[in-house]
């Protein structure tokens, strides 16, 4: 599952878009506008430092007003986690309604799900409205703050020759990237197997992400990965894993024995995550990383995909790993699925049924989708997630993520006898 680039942020990249705010001495000043969300440059900046009260800059940020900090770096993050407590703060109102459901009314999907995302997207912006001044080299010239430059030129590339701006907010999650792409992700089912097809990896099967790409948190479907019969009950000599991603599901297929593994993906991001990890795992002769929409070339004994879960339209690059606008995804897998199947081959689908209990795709629109493309199905492997939102009774969706299935669908060709 990869995050697929975002068409603002290409344009972006050809033609820097800039920010405008007046300086202390009443200057005109400038700077690059970056924005990873594709968010346009705001219209009303308001230089901030330490004695803006976190109550006015909630205000402000409400109202649509950037805040540029001038202040101590350190400052900004307080005021920033400020602004999450009152963006996070239930009006009675919605307080009321909780109680009502706690005590046993219905939550009614999809609506409690658009109004949540539209909640989501409120709460992003108004914590977006921090915003932080680069020099070049991604140097932030403001009292105690860090030594950002390998973190957001790994991220976001070289700053050479400007200034820039851009959101606090977004910052750390350029810092919080790079301290996952250092330490790595521990994935069980890539640790029990060791590259030659031994036990135990002594590097612990560590996949380490890159900013932009989906990290493999979700440990259930890799482990149906590594759970799934191979067809025949033999490794196959060719497989395909569309939309790689990190590379994690074409290391997996690779160490339980795989011969070859073609892995694609259309994100320069994901190939290069990808390409990291594959070497690192020591599976780089048996992956062909190829960059490609959906399928390679030719045909495979078992075809992966892992696509992402919610029918929707994405609203920041990494959503594109979670939302698949129209189904775009998962029709197409499907559909070019029957013309890059081996004789006897199987195409897996892992896939969760969280859209359906939103109400956004229905088990029978699923299986029909299946059955036009020519396939059946042929078995399927189910595993409950464990990852902290399934049992959050708090979250606003706990009644459909409580009964999330995740599905591992063994798709054969229909003419199949």
């Amino acid at each position: 599952m990869t995050a697929a680039p975002n068409p603002s942020t290409s344009a972006q990249s050809a033609t820097p878009a800039t920010i405008g705010w007046q300086a202390a001495d009443g200057s005109a000043q400038q700077a690059t506008w970056h924005s990873e969300r594709g968010v346009a440059p705001p219209r009303r900046v308001q230089r901030a430092d330490d004695t803006l009260p976190a109550d006015t800059a909630y205000r402000l940020a409400c109202e649509g007003t950037a805040l540029l900090w001038q202040g101590d770096f350190q400052n900004a993050r307080h005021l920033l986690q400020a602004l999450a407590r009152r963006a996070d703060h239930a009006p009675p109102q919605r307080k009321q309604r909780q109680a009502r459901q706690q005590a046993g009314s219905a939550v009614v999907f999809p609506e409690a799900f658009h109004r949540h995302r539209m909640a989501q997207a409120q709460r992003a912006r108004t914590l977006g409205a921090v915003l932080i001044p680069f020099e070049p080299g991604w140097q932030i010239p403001l009292r105690r703050a860090p030594d950002v430059a390998e973190a957001c030129t790994e991220a976001w590339g070289p700053l050479a020759g400007t200034r820039a701006v851009a959101s606090l907010r977004e910052l750390l999650g350029a810092i919080s990237a790079h301290e996952w792409r250092r330490n790595g992700v521990v994935i069980p089912a890539l640790a029990r197997l060791a590259p030659g097809g031994g036990q135990a990896d002594p590097a612990g099967g560590r996949i380490h992400p890159h900013y932009g790409v989906f990290s493999p948190v979700r440990g259930e479907y890799v482990d149906l990965v590594g759970q799934a019969p191979w067809p025949g009950g033999q490794p196959p000599q060719r497989a395909f894993d569309i939309g790689t991603g990190t590379g994690v599901l074409a290391a997996l297929l690779a160490r339980r024995g795989a011969a070859q593994v073609v892995a694609t993906d259309l994100d320069p991001r994901a190939l290069a995550c990808a390409a990291g990890n594959i070497a690192r795992l020591g599976v780089a002769d048996r992956v062909d990383l190829q960059s490609a929409d959906l399928f390679p070339p030719g045909t495979a004994d078992v075809v992966v995909c892992n696509p992402p879960w919610l029918p929707g339209r994405p609203s920041s690059p990494l959503e594109h790993a979670v939302y698949d606008e129209g189904s775009r995804m998962l029709l197409g897998f499907l559909n070019g699925l029957p013309a890059h199947l081996a004789p006897g081959g199987e195409g897996w689908l892992i896939l969760s049924d969280l859209a359906e209990h939103l109400g956004l795709r229905s088990r029978e629109e699923l299986l029909s989708a299946i059955e036009r493309a020519g396939l059946r199905v042929l078995g399927r492997l189910d595993a409950r997630p464990h990852h902290p939102k399934a049992s959050d009774r708090d979250d606003p969706l706990h009644a459909a993520r409580s009964k999330e299935v995740t599905s591992l669908w063994r798709l054969g060709a229909a003419a199949q006898g």
